[in-house]
């Protein structure tokens, strides 16, 4: 009887063992899986919060553009009325900010082809492009092109409409990260 006993107790004391030993690496193997899990979250959440800023601030330079442009429209039109003689030198003025507006644009479209994804970049791009209507009529403007005006004036509708298009390919990609 007492080599039953010894027998028994060496099994459940090899059983204690084995089982203590399996879930350590059971416990192991879950505390490095939620460390990996936490910090693949924290490198999501970086990702998201750096796109944020560098969306954000294209949008926030593209409103400047089109504020700029909207003050532009409104010297025009009041050259036109006669009420502001002289047109030339706001325009001039006016066509330098635009030039400092178009580097801060440019500048953060360089951001968000960095930040990406490629969507996001593509309709950023496209939203630099669109201010070449605004660009190329202002300096018609300025040489006195009677057509130049209207030209500008239709160059609002697709600009806003590109800056549009960057919000939606800007809210997929923040939601994708």
């Amino acid at each position: 009887m007492a080599d039953s006993t010894f027998w028994i107790a060496a099994l459940t004391g090899g059983t204690a063992v084995l089982a203590s030993w399996v879930t350590s690496r059971s416990n192991t193997r879950a505390a490095r899986i939620q460390a990996d899990t936490a910090v693949l979250a924290q490198r999501a959440e970086r990702l998201r919060d750096s796109r944020r800023g560098a969306y954000l601030d294209l949008i926030e330079r593209a409103h400047g553009i089109g504020e700029l442009s909207w003050e532009i429209a409104a010297v025009q039109r009041a050259a036109e009325a006669g009420r502001r003689p002289a047109l030339r030198d706001e325009l001039d003025e006016l066509a330098e900010r635009e030039r400092d507006e178009y580097g801060k644009l440019r500048r953060c479209v360089r951001m968000v082809e960095l930040e990406g994804p490629a969507a996001a970049a593509a309709t950023a791009n496209a939203l630099q492009k669109a201010t070449g209507p605004f660009h190329r009529a202002l300096g018609a403007m300025r040489s006195g092109e009677p057509e130049a005006p209207q030209r500008f004036h239709d160059a609002f509708r697709p600009f806003w409409q590109t800056l549009t298009d960057f919000v939606g390919a800007a809210k997929t990609a923040l939601h994708e990260a």
